[in-house]
């Protein structure tokens, strides 16, 4: 199974949003195989977004992601890149599909409420970045054959 990062943004926990995206990524199938609040610095956020870093933009992206603390999660399931890529929505809630969590919850385009890995190399990336491996859990919902094929996992 694929393991992809979610972070639950400052504009996502100030709004009280947490409980609803949590619920949305549970009933679509993904599990959450680790989970935690923290406050993010301007180090971490360097290296977690290293190709903005020199954009005139990036100020204002430290200045938002660190405004509150953040839930980051690691998600796994069959695609779970992908799948939550999708559920996710664009990258500007102005112009994401109703039904995605940005399209739903947002009209921004940097207060957009989620991150969410954009490749499984990256995905595997980013979950080291901010996980520790004894803060993953190697388990499975008991009701796992509710949600993938006998096949599928």
């Amino acid at each position: 199974m694929e393991l992809t990062l979610a972070i639950l943004k400052p504009s996502a926990v100030e709004r009280c949003l947490i409980g609803e995206i949590i619920s949305r990524i549970q009933k679509k199938g993904l599990i959450i195989a680790g989970m935690k609040m923290m406050h993010l610095n301007e180090k971490i956020l360097r290296e977690h977004y290293a190709h903005l870093v020199d954009k005139p933009f990036f100020p204002s992206i430290v200045k938002s992601m660190t405004a509150s603390p953040v839930v980051v999660m690691c998600l796994k399931g069959v695609e779970a890149v992908r799948v939550f890529r999708e559920m996710t929505g664009v990258t500007n809630g102005r112009n994401a599909a109703p039904g995605t969590l940005r399209g739903d919850f947002c009209m921004s385009g940097q207060a957009n409420i989620v991150h969410a890995s954009d490749s499984a190399e990256n995905g595997a990336t980013e979950v080291a970045r901010f996980f520790k491996p004894e803060e993953i859990f190697d388990w499975m919902p008991a009701d796992k054959d509710f949600y993938y094929g006998a096949d599928e996992i």
